[in-house]
């Protein structure tokens, strides 16, 4: 039986865990079996340079932290090496970068996901990496707006031309 001390530990891990998951706007679940040293770092710096947490925990706590986060269907059925890659500010890229990931690595596995409050599969996973980020789409919103006044812009300077060309 545990003592008192490493039980106090593993209940603050835990709840240090929850509190991240419950500010988080998106988080991923995955099997990280297979992955090399050297993908492991670069994917982690990845991660960390777009403000992702990527922690690596028993999949006791990743379930009892799911649960205390508001996940609870989350955390259910984990088997294998598991980690947890949680984004409080982008909801998109832990998705994009473990993705990334798993298409480089067959063994390395999306298993489920969660964003804005509710519960998301592997599939669901994989289809929001495939969404633009927050900054390509502005841009892209912005790209249409400019093209009508771009055209009106040159239908109004052609007008000029004509006029000052017949004069």
């Amino acid at each position: 039986m545990p003592s008192a001390k490493i039980l106090e530990q593993k209940k603050a891990a835990c709840e240090a865990l929850a509190g991240k998951i419950e500010k988080a706007t998106a988080g991923v679940i995955v099997c990280y079996t297979g992955i090399t040293v050297e993908q492991d770092t670069a994917m982690r710096k990845s991660l960390r340079e777009a403000g992702v947490e990527y922690k690596v925990c028993k999949n006791s706590l990743i379930s009892r932290a799911c649960e205390a986060g508001g996940y609870a269907d989350l955390g259910k059925g984990l088997e294998g090496m598991n980690a947890i890659a949680v984004s409080e500010s982008d909801p998109i890229a832990p998705a994009k970068i473990l993705k990334e990931y798993a298409e480089k690595v067959k063994t390395f596995e999306i298993k489920a996901g969660f964003i804005d409050g509710s519960v998301i599969d592997a599939n669901a996973v994989n289809e929001l990496a495939n969404t633009p980020s927050k900054e390509e789409m502005v841009c892209r919103i912005m790209g249409s707006m400019m093209g009508p006044l771009y055209g009106l812009a040159y239908v109004l300077q052609a007008k000029i031309d004509k006029e000052e060309s017949a004069d």
